[in-house]
């Protein structure tokens, strides 16, 4: 079965960096549409950052442009977020999350498959 492992959270000061990593399994990696999403404490989860199966495409939220980056290694497995100046209103548990890849590419279609979330909390 589709297994996702988050890892890389922890606590950071504001203005620093964490890179997180999303390790796929029981699927063939390079064929699926890749995503991090985010919720914070108290509030719902939101779409972060996707990218496309073919690697080409991207999307980013407005309050993470400029700012995160996704990038994915299919010899790896591995889709990674890396994530610069990053402020308190970032702390929140993130999630991976992918869905079968196709002719077409909504950023904000419904995933199927999840992973368990990884903490990043960011002291101000």
């Amino acid at each position: 079965q589709v297994q996702l492992v988050e890892s890389g959270g922890g606590l950071v000061q504001a203005g620093g960096s964490l890179r997180l990593s999303c390790a796929a399994s029981g699927l063939t990696f390079s064929t699926y549409d890749m995503a991090w999403f985010r919720q914070p404490p108290g509030k719902e989860r939101a779409l972060l950052a996707a990218i496309r199966w073919l690697g080409a495409n991207t999307y980013y939220a407005d309050s993470v442009k400029g700012r995160f980056t996704i990038s994915r290694d299919n010899a790896k497995n591995t889709v990674y977020l890396q994530m610069n100046s990053l402020k308190a209103e970032d702390t929140a548990v993130y999630y991976c999350a992918t869905n079968r890849g196709g002719l077409t590419w909504r950023p904000q279609m419904t995933y199927g498959y999840w992973g368990q979330g990884t903490q990043v909390t960011v002291s101000s």
